[in-house]
């Protein structure tokens, strides 16, 4: 027998003593590379190890089975064959009976300014309630179970008490409308939602309930909706709704929970395509697990004592692996705040000012060690002004992170000063909702970070920058970010729609995974991603990254957000065209624009230099906080919106846009 199944048949409740032991730390770069090529030479060794920090019921037989390229007629996949587990157990249960027991698992301070403390021993009570509940209702394994939350603990719970009674759930962000949900519930054919009356944004109550009823009107799946009181209101019933505190808050806190094959669905996460309707991302518990475990662990250098914020909302793929399943199965403290940014604390809970320091006010308050938020929120920072982070003591700070978009130098160093006051490392991720877990990130203590670069790929993550044929490119040459091998977390398809998942992943590069996304690798072997191919510009014949132009606008000292995008130009094939959003008091006109576009030649070159500079109050975002430049490659085109938006935050802001161009016109 081998080492790895000796210490899951002895010893299945706590994580074994393997070579990649929980207390292990790369503490140098010396230390990170050979981790690399020691994951390089033996992949699936590697990930046995790391996969022995889990909870598992049953070994696995073989570690991974299957290979790239997925076809359309391949088995697929798949990882840890034969091995069972519970995510709950993982999460929850092992930590409950530990020392752990009475250690805080969910901060939680909701707009308002009311908090929650609640320990893994209580956690642990409610997630076994909350499986009881669901289960009382006819839910069972298998069944899919929609949540529409707003981020509270409840969200949590619900997530967790799916996974113990293995109930697959989609997650849909609180604030998509009636429509977006509508659509989600019925690709999914999900048997129950989990709701609240309301939840608080920006002072306001978000209808949840509501939204519901509407869109089941035309969904014949759904059984029950059981509804959170959080907001106290008024909403409108029928005979398939309940309560959570009358289901919920009366059954049993004793729950034995049952263990799943490795490859059983955890979850669907719906994400938007350029065209067609919203892409359902299915991930299985065993891989998925294992890496939102590792990369908590390894890319925020976790330790017993932090309190971990990940900003991130749980309708995203970063609050499923960085607020639940990957802090938690770790056994870390996790913080979870319900509203804006800005928004300030209500009277009764002791709020004042404008709300734009409530970020560092909550840092200071709860001691939060590790801070993951957007670079969209960082500039909004930036923009808002050094004075409110200057109010506050955020020494307790010691690591500060970035996700969902790369971030313009200029942003990264304002973030390390201004908020990590110049000792804190950034780690700077990559990664999508179809890798499950982040893929490239520096390391803290270990790799050196180069401001703009996600660095290096994590120990286990083969990727290359290669050609359209599969070729890699020499040092700092532009092509397409490639995962050359299968890794845990990675999607095993879209939902019910197989042979998309294939021609989407596998129908572009010929053997490997390719990303959507473009990037270089520089002499370092440091990864620079340019964002999404659609975002990469040929101008005359030059291939530029609008990540490079909007850092270089947002270098300017007048400048607080910019996109910059492609409009086509019948001489140079391609033209610039940038969306400047100015800092507070500067005035936007013609001498600011020259001035900008003066500005990026300088930093750049002349080639780089915008076309066209159009100022903008606000920029087309998803709700998670990313700036769609497919719509304003639309805009600046002269045409109209096409394929999925209901991820745009305020539709209110492409309008605006298409009118100032038809004025300008």
């Amino acid at each position: 027998m081998s080492s790895i199944e000796s210490v899951l048949t002895e010893n299945r409740s706590f994580p074994p003593p393997v070579a990649f032991a929980r207390d292990a730390r790369v503490k140098s770069l010396i230390d990170y590379e050979a981790l690399y090529e020691r994951a390089a030479r033996e992949p699936e060794a590697f990930w046995g190890e790391v996969a022995c920090d889990l909870h598992w019921s049953t070994p696995w037989k073989q570690i991974l089975e299957g290979a790239f390229p997925e076809t359309a007629d391949s088995e697929g996949v798949r990882w840890f064959v034969g091995g069972t587990l519970n995510a709950s157990l993982s999460c929850v249960d092992r930590h409950a009976h530990s020392w752990r027991k009475n250690k805080a698992a969910i901060i939680f301070e909701g707009e308002p300014g009311d908090t929650t403390v609640i320990t893994y021993g209580q956690l642990h009570r409610e997630v076994c309630k909350a499986a009881n509940a669901l289960t009382s209702l006819g839910i069972k394994a298998g069944d899919f179970v929609a949540i529409y939350m707003p981020m509270v603990p409840e969200a949590a719970i619900a997530m967790l008490a799916c996974a113990r009674i293995g109930a697959p759930h989609t997650i849909v962000f609180g604030g998509f409308s009636a429509d977006a949900l509508a659509d989600r519930i019925a690709d999914c054919s999900a048997k129950a939602v989990i709701t609240a009356d309301g939840g608080w944004r920006r002072g306001q109550v978000v209808p949840l309930k509501h939204n519901v009823d509407k869109a089941l009107e035309g969904v014949t799946s759904v059984e029950h909706v059981i509804v959170l009181q959080r907001c106290s209101n008024e909403v409108a019933w029928t005979k398939r709704d309940v309560w959570w505190h009358e289901v919920v808050e009366t059954a049993s806190a004793k729950h034995e929970a049952q263990a799943f094959d490795s490859e059983h669905p955890l979850f669907s996460l719906y994400t938007s395509g350029t065209t067609g309707k919203p892409k359902g991302i299915l991930h299985t518990t065993g891989g998925y697990l294992t890496n939102a475990a590792y990369t908590t662990k390894m890319v925020f250098d976790l330790r017993d004592d932090d309190v971990f914020w990940c900003t991130a909302d749980i309708g995203w793929v970063t609050g499923h692996s960085y607020v639940v399943y990957g802090p938690l199965a770790n056994g870390a403290t996790v913080l979870m705040y319900e509203g804006a940014p800005n928004a300030p604390r209500s009277d009764e809970f002791g709020g004042s000012g404008d709300g734009q320091d409530r970020f560092w006010d909550i840092i200071e308050r709860w001691g939060v060690t590790v801070f993951y938020t957007a670079p969209t929120a960082i500039r909004a920072f930036m923009k808002w002004g050094d004075q409110y982070p200057a109010k506050h003591d955020l020494s307790s700070l010691r690591l500060l992170g970035s996700v969902g978009e790369p971030i313009n130098p200029e942003a990264w160093m304002w973030y390390r000063k201004q908020i990590g006051g110049d000792r804190c490392p950034i780690v700077d991720t990559w990664w999508q909702t179809e890798t499950g877990a982040i893929m490239i990130s520096p390391l803290p203590g270990a790799i050196p970070t180069k401001p703009g670069s996600a660095t290096r790929p994590l120990p286990g993550i083969d990727v290359d920058v290669v050609t359209r044929e599969g070729v890699p490119v020499g040092p700092n040459q532009g092509g397409f970010l490639v995962i050359k091998r299968p890794w845990p977390s990675m999607l095993r398809t879209i939902y019910g729609d197989h042979a998309r998942y294939v021609s989407t992943y596998f129908g572009e590069i010929p053997g490997m995974y390719f990303a959507g996304d473009g990037a270089r690798k520089d002499a370092d072997g440091y990864f620079w991603i340019m964002g999404r191919v659609d975002d990469v510009i040929n101008v005359a014949g030059h291939r530029l990254s609008t990540m490079e132009v909007e850092s270089a606008l947002v270098s300017h000292p007048k400048v607080a957000e910019a996109a910059v995008v492609g409009r086509p130009d019948e001489l140079k094939g391609q033209a610039i065209v940038a969306f400047v959003t100015p800092r507070a008091g500067m005035v936007a006109d013609d001498a600011l624009a020259r001035e900008l576009r003066a500005h990026v030649a300088t930093q750049i070159g002349a080639l780089a230099r915008p076309e066209e500079i159009r100022f903008a109050e606000a920029l087309p975002k998803t709700r998670s906080g990313k700036i769609m430049r497919r719509l304003l490659r639309e805009v600046a085109s002269g045409s109209t919106a096409r394929g999925d938006t209901t991820t745009l935050e305020d539709q209110g802001v492409l309008e605006r846009l298409a009118q100032s161009f038809a004025h300008d016109d």
